[in-house]
């Protein structure tokens, strides 16, 4: 291990499934222990409508093989020292575009460069580990917007080892991964009753929060806003909450309280949604605002050149 980089090795694995999500099964293997495949590949059957990985599946399955896990909101300097302890950690962060979400493995740090470092599977011939280099403050900005989730998969004696800040919002946290199940199997009624339990065990869960707000946003209740603001009281980065508030307003028609708030999104990271400027377009197109739209589209199809209704969009553009 090199003192200065703070490194930790990985294994090369490549092999994934919807229930044993990459992440889990490289640090499950770390831990020299091997997860079923064909297990994940039976759960899968009842996701099949599913396109993204249900972490709490993959993480029911390392502990049935022995490891223990907690969640927790974390902070750079408590990610540094699980990683210091030999434990590699996996945060939660934005997807890339249109993707909500993805996990990934830190493997590392280092300070003199000021560096995140993340494993990427390249597959490349030699089969060793890749990683990505992120700058500290770029890595930190994006997990900011997810809260800082933090997931540890360990065996006990070592997890125990280690003093964690938040350790009393993993339960809260748990529920929340839980109802993400729950809700994929369209199980909404127990997802969101698992939800209001998690913030009765820590009101200040801003995961929680806004996965509440999102349920109730689905189900057209204004009951949302509280939720979502409560959210942004907890952690203002929170972009898919921004997201939330500006989707709930589009469709009550109150596009100015929506404009704003897809502008604070926005001004989070522009990046992240192509869709969300193409909701601002219509929005400003209603407002006549037509050379905002008009700016609005552009970056839809910047951000999301194979749209499918690029032609459509093209043609909006010609005539604003």
């Amino acid at each position: 291990m090199e003192q200065e980089s703070h490194e930790l090795l990985l294994p090369l694995v490549d092999e994934e499934n919807i229930c044993l999500p990459l992440p889990i099964n490289v640090v499950s293997k770390y831990w020299n222990i091997e997860l079923p495949m064909a297990e994940a590949i039976e759960t899968a059957k009842q996701y099949s409508e599913s396109n993204g990985g249900v972490l709490i599946e993959g993480i029911e399955s390392a502990e049935r093989h022995g490891l223990t896990c907690k969640i927790i909101h974390s902070s750079l300097s408590e990610l540094k020292k699980i990683i210091d302890s030999g434990i590699p950690p996996i945060v939660i962060l934005p997807g890339i575009p249109e993707i909500t979400q993805h996990a990934s493995i830190i493997t590392g740090y280092n300070d003199e460069e000021k560096t995140i470092l993340h494993y990427i599977q390249k597959g490349n011939q030699e089969g060793e580990q890749q990683e990505g280099a992120i700058p500290q403050d770029i890595f930190e900005k994006e997990w900011s917007e997810e809260g800082r989730l933090l997931i540890i998969l360990a065996p006990s004696e070592i997890l125990s080892s280690v003093k964690l800040e938040n350790d009393s919002n993993n339960k809260s946290n748990r529920l929340c991964f839980i109802s993400e199940r729950l809700n994929i199997l369209k199980n909404s009624s127990e997802a969101l009753e698992l939800l209001k339990q998690a913030i009765v065990l820590d009101p200040n869960n801003s995961t929680a929060l806004h996965l509440l707000g999102a349920m109730m946003n689905e189900q057209n209740s204004s009951e949302c806003v509280k939720f979502y603001e409560k959210c942004l009281e907890v952690n203002n980065r929170s972009y898919l909450t921004y997201n939330g508030l500006g989707n709930f307003y589009l469709k009550t028609n109150q596009f100015e309280k929506a404009e704003n708030y897809y502008t604070k999104a926005i001004e989070i990271n522009p990046k992240r949604s192509a869709k969300i400027y193409k909701n601002r377009a219509y929005l400003r197109e209603k407002q006549n605002k037509n050379s905002d739209a008009k700016e609005d589209l552009k970056s839809y199809l910047k951000y999301f050149p194979q749209a499918s209704d690029r032609g459509v969009i093209e043609q909006a553009i010609r005539e604003l």
